[in-house]
């Protein structure tokens, strides 16, 4: 099969023909139709998250229909049409996996990282942690869902249930935690880096009641903030624009250094977190919001030869939206 392999962090992908995957014992052989791009595969690419299988297949929102199933398989049947998420195996028996945690299982294994994942013809997964794909979306349309949408959708509950809400960057994720976020009643305040005045009027398209930059000051104080773009700058300038008995959630897997700060932005029973990987669960409640909502994302294509270019964009900040690979 083709696919776009990663021999070693900070090189670019290369295109090569590979041997076809097999499914083994309670796993599905899918042949993918779509595979969106996201930021933690530029984490992985660049070398920030630093233990990767390699060679590596990269990828972890992964949609396409099952062509084959190993023994054991149960849930899903051939012909389905499924989505692989970022968390494609967990031991199912330690402390967190007994209690409803499992996204931080200290054994899991991970789509893209540790997994073969999506930037291919074809892809295996553990039929346990594929997600049955609503007719009502394309390949092209849930992929985004499967990573963007359900880190986001996770970060949103962390963040609590007040009405104001800001978003630290806005791309993939946030535009897709803007259309839950108003469904619940939520207004967004969207924060982008100075001068990025094309992700500010997106923010505004999709119904924030305001939308600056980082060197502007918010009109009003917010009751939570989530950071999605990975720079650690940010947590000091959201704690001090969040209310008492706020929360700010660090959304990515990766982010760059905290810088210190005065403990007046942490006082008065404010809650600094980060949100790790997502669940079953998570998956199972976000895709029937979304298709209930429904939430729509703003996707751009580009065929699978040109991952390394797409992935390029992503890394300079030259997308709206989401970025999607396209499997002929």
């Amino acid at each position: 099969m083709r696919a776009m392999v990663l021999d070693a962090p900070g090189r670019p992908l290369r295109e090569d023909t590979v041997a076809d995957p097999l499914p083994g014992e309670g796993q599905v052989l899918v042949k993918v139709g779509a595979c969106g791009l996201c930021r933690t595969d530029l984490h992985v690419v660049d070398g920030e998250l630093t233990h990767p299988k390699l060679p590596l297949v990269p990828g972890h929102q992964v949609v396409g229909a099952v062509v084959e199933a190993g023994a054991g398989v149960e849930t899903v049947r051939v012909g389905d049409r499924v989505g692989i998420p970022w968390l494609g195996w967990t031991c199912g028996t330690c402390i967190f996996c007994m209690t409803g945690r499992e996204n931080l299982c200290d054994r899991a294994r991970f789509t893209g990282y540790d997994i073969d994942g999506g930037y291919a013809e074809y892809a295996v997964a553990d039929a346990r942690f594929c997600f049955p794909i609503d007719r009502s979306y394309t390949d092209i349309e849930a992929a985004p869902l499967l990573c963007a949408g359900l880190i986001g959708y996770r970060s949103l509950t962390a963040a609590g249930d007040g009405e104001r809400l800001g978003l630290y960057g806005f791309g993939a994720s946030a535009h897709i935690v803007a259309q839950v976020a108003r469904y619940q009643g939520r207004r967004i305040f969207a924060v982008t880096r100075p001068g990025d005045t094309a992700s500010q009027e997106f923010a505004r398209h999709l119904g924030a009641v305001w939308a600056g930059d980082t060197e502007q000051t918010l009109p009003e104080e917010l009751d939570a903030a989530i950071i999605f773009a990975p720079v650690g700058a940010l947590v000091p300038l959201a704690l001090g624009a969040v209310g008492k008995g706020g929360t700010v959630v660090c959304a990515g897997i990766h982010m760059s250094d905290i810088p210190s700060f005065s403990y007046d932005l942490l006082w008065g029973e404010r809650t600094l977190r980060s949100v790790a990987n997502l669940t079953r669960r998570d998956g199972a409640e976000f895709l029937a919001l979304a298709h209930r909502i429904p939430v729509r994302a703003e996707v751009e294509t580009l065929p699978l030869s040109e991952a390394n270019t797409a992935l390029d964009r992503l890394r300079n900040g030259r997308v709206q939206g989401a970025l999607v690979l396209t499997i002929e």
